[in-house]
């Protein structure tokens, strides 16, 4: 599925540096970024157990001539890759992972989203059910042996067969468990040593092999000099196998359900369409369907591509894209999103954007690289799982050298019990529990949980995220969005509407207020000034006719002068009022006051005599100063940027519950005064519409694009908001903060997890408490450490942002009233 490459990082200005704490494996010296265009791919990656695959694979990749960059995911199991396609081919990265020990092949480019999910959930279900047969009988064979080898303690001598009890049957028991289910392990270690890696598979084949091998020597051999009798652990070996493959089972259920919000992304899209060809409707697969068709949609049909209504009306639903709870009116006109559903009504539409370009496929897009992206935070992670195999197994030498020169003759001690484990350790020898303690260092250890950590809370915030219409385009955009000080909005389009409107009309002494919008109207009849369009809009809506002036006249700078009806109107700022000598009187005072409110006042003028004048104003979008004051809340500095004087600005602030007015900026000196807010030592979002706003969205540390609709591609942002709320601004914070609380729990349990428990597995209370922690117990707790990561990480499921709750009392709706006058007052 190889896609041209981004020029440039997240939508940053060209040259920018990757971001702190992404660490691309890159290839040699040799390539030049700029010299060959470079294309995109994502390969899927099989084998993978723990972070250090991760490394191993990005290394092959990376050896790879013509690659410029690979970003390997364990969570997703998959590596994407920037490659210059005159150099480097697919079969070559194969053939490098292949090498390395891993199998992957490359994502289906004519595969739909449905027909990926049902492979890799066909994948997944294969998986689960193979570790679920070697649980079985690891289980079953495993407890066999357990009951045979504590056949002395409590009540087992009157219920387990004396037989039970026999060296050679426990070892024959264990032998199957061994070679069958535990066989795994010992094939995937021996593959990676033999391509020169190491990965968690050789804790497990060690851990295995050892216990096992030591019992069967001191079965057949019991005067090897390795422990002799005392020292057969074969329930070691059973159990141990028994517990990791329940790990393993645990893990493949567990894992793909962090994945699981980007599989009902996937599932939206639309196998069929049904397109108008010439006389005809014809059902064909919606991949084939080209933009300029005539689509039909019934009732209860996913739309199969975005584009706009031609004919029809109906209510869609948009939840599963753009997380508005409630259906969408459509009719002739508006736009439509494929993967929605119709609820009510046919309509025929045009096809604009189909394919790749559709905006569920861009949606699919982002997240999936968002899952794929590394956050600052995960690069101690990395180090320490990059290099905890070869460090464990130094470890337990080292444990393994220390109790048998010296540990074991300075604290060993017969009244010894292992933990939890019935029955104490009794005499045994000096190798024998010098091996013991060693094997129980490699089993208890887990590189998994510190693997997995950052990466499936990663992959279930933006998961979660995108639930609710909010795209974050890579992990450190979540990390970063964790740690803003101060947002600056952008005025008109962000906080208002964009979109002017009359507020007010006052009239003068001799005229009428629908007189003098009449006049105002024809005046600014075919005019293409926003507020000249808000007069004329303003009249037509009560019922007021727009005559044609008979003369016209722009006066930059100050208003227009018009002929209606034979008489000369005016309609324009005082300047203009004074140039002709139209005397204001009480109407000045009405304008200040307009003024102060944050509106726009123009007058009107007849032959010479003030008629009144008309205000005008950017209305505020529903649920601003809600959004604002739960930014408060989060202890978030909230700020405003616009070109607008400073009177009118900071009317606008005041409304909303702004603190600091950033006035009479221009559009391209916004981005300097972000850079001066960072100066300060602000940590800075800044919130546009992502089109005149570019430069400041990519300076700010984290740029939020709102109103995306469907050209989230298009966006700069390094947060994309599909609807035009901004409560979603709020929503984003919420979930980063929410996404990076599962990634620092995560870590803390890995990180204390191993901490803890590799040194008492070590022996480290022996000497005071004659504590053991005995092989099978310690694979217990290894499985445990690692599921319990991905559970955390599952209750993200269930997480959803306090500004997007429904309101708790009846009748709180969660809107408030837009500053305007009702339409008696004008």
């Amino acid at each position: 599925m190889a896609i041209p490459g981004p020029t440039h990082e997240r939508g940053a200005v060209a040259g920018a540096k990757p971001p702190d704490g992404v660490t691309p494996s890159r290839a040699g010296a040799d390539i030049d970024d700029a010299a060959s265009p470079t294309v995109e791919t994502l390969l899927t990656v099989r084998g993978m157990t723990c972070a250090s695959c991760v490394r191993h694979v990005e290394k092959a990749l990376s050896g790879v001539s013509g690659i410029v960059e690979a970003r390997v995911n364990l969570a997703t199991e998959t590596a994407r890759v920037r490659y210059q396609p005159d150099v480097a081919t697919i079969a070559a990265m194969r053939t490098a992972v292949a090498t390395a020990g891993y199998a992957a092949e490359e994502r289906d480019a004519s595969e739909t989203g449905a027909d990926a999910v049902d492979r890799e959930q066909r994948a997944r279900g294969d998986e689960i059910r193979r570790q679920g047969w070697n649980l079985a009988i690891s289980g079953v064979l495993g407890l066999v042996v357990m009951a045979g080898s504590f056949r002395e303690y409590w009540i087992l001598p009157w219920v387990v067969p004396e037989f039970l009890g026999n060296k050679l049957v426990l070892g024959a028991l264990t032998t199957p468990i061994v070679f069958g289910p535990g066989r795994q392990f010992f094939v995937r270690s021996w593959q990676s040593l033999v391509h020169g890696a190491t990965d968690m598979n050789l804790l497990y084949a060690t851990g295995i092999g050892a216990a096992y091998g030591i019992a069967t020597i001191n079965t057949l051999f019991p005067n090897a000099g390795l422990g002799g009798e005392r020292a057969t652990f074969f329930e070691s070996a059973a159990l141990l196998t028994a517990f990791i493959v329940l790990g393993r089972w645990l893990e493949a259920l567990t894992r793909g359900r962090t994945s699981e919000a980007i599989r009902k992304l996937m599932k939206l899209q639309p196998k069929r369409a049904t397109v108008r060809r010439g006389d005809f409707d014809i059902e064909i697969a919606a991949e084939d369907v080209v933009v300029g068709d005539l689509v039909l949609v019934r009732p209860g049909d996913s739309i199969p591509v975005d584009g706009v209504v031609q004919l029809g009306h109906s209510a869609v639903d948009e939840s599963m894209v753009t997380g508005e709870s409630l259906p969408v009116e459509k009719g002739p006109g508006t736009t439509v999103i494929g993967g929605t559903i119709n609820r009510v009504g046919s309509f025929t539409f045009v096809a604009t954007r189909v394919g790749k370009e559709t905006a569920l496929a861009q949606i699919i897009k982002l997240v999936e690289f968002a899952q794929g992206s590394r956050a600052p935070i995960q690069k101690l992670a990395d180090f320490v799982a990059g290099h905890f195999i070869l460090g464990v197994h130094i470890l337990a030498v080292v444990v393994f050298l220390f109790w048998f020169f010296w540990g074991y003759d300075q604290f060993f001690r017969t009244d010894a019990f292992f933990v939890l484990t019935p029955g104490v350790l009794g005499s045994i020898g000096v190798f024998g529990f010098s091996l013991l303690l060693s094997v129980t260092v490699l089993v208890i250890s887990c590189p998994c949980a510190v693997g997995l950590a950052t990466p499936s809370a990663m992959m279930a915030g933006t998961g979660k995220a995108a639930e609710h219409g909010i795209l974050f385009k890579d992990a450190e955009a979540i990390e970063n969005t964790t740690r803003l000080t101060t947002i600056v909005f952008d005025k008109t389009g962000t906080l208002t509407r964009g979109q002017p409107s009359v507020t007010d009309i006052v009239a003068g002494d001799r005229f009428l207020s629908n007189e003098v919008l009449a006049l105002a109207a024809a005046a600014e009849r075919g005019s293409e000034h926003p507020l000249g369009e808000a007069i004329v809009r303003a009249a037509r809506e009560r019922g007021i006719e727009v005559r044609e002036a008979t003369a016209f006249s722009a006066l930059p700078g100050r208003g227009i002068e018009a002929t209606i009806d034979r008489r000369v109107v005016l309609l324009g700022n005082r300047a203009l009022m004074a140039e002709r000598g139209v005397t204001l009187g009480d109407r000045e005072r009405d304008a200040q006051s307009l003024e102060i409110d944050g509106k726009t006042a123009m007058f009107v003028a007849v032959d010479g005599s003030l008629a009144g004048l008309i205000a005008g104003a950017d209305t505020l979008k529903e649920n601003s100063a809600e959004a604002i004051r739960q930014l408060h809340k989060l202890g978030i500095k909230v700020a405003m940027i616009t070109g607008d004087n400073r009177r009118t600005a900071e009317a606008i602030a005041r409304h909303v519950g702004i603190e600091r007015v950033l006035a009479e900026v221009r559009p391209e000196d916004k981005a300097s005064e972000v850079m001066r807010l960072q100066a300060q030592g602000e940590r800075v979002s800044m919130v546009g519409d992502g089109i005149n706003d570019a430069p400041a969205l990519a300076q700010a540390d984290v740029g939020i694009a709102m109103g995306a609709g469907t050209d989230v591609a298009k966006e700069t942002g390094h947060v994309i908001l599909i609807k035009d709320d901004l409560r979603d601004v709020v929503a984003a914070i919420e979930i980063a903060r929410a996404t990076m609380r599962k990634v620092k729990q995560n870590l803390f349990w890995a990180f204390a997890y191993n901490t803890l428990g590799i040194p008492i597995a070590a022996g480290l209370l022996f000497p005071v408490f004659g504590w053991l922690v005995s092989p099978e117990l310690a694979a217990l707790f290894m499985a445990t450490s690692s599921v319990s990561v991905t559970l955390n990480t599952l209750l993200l499921k269930r997480y959803r942002p306090s500004s997007l709750r429904p309101p708790t009392a009846p009748g709180l709706a969660r809107r408030e009233s837009i500053p305007s006058v009702a339409p008696n007052a004008i």
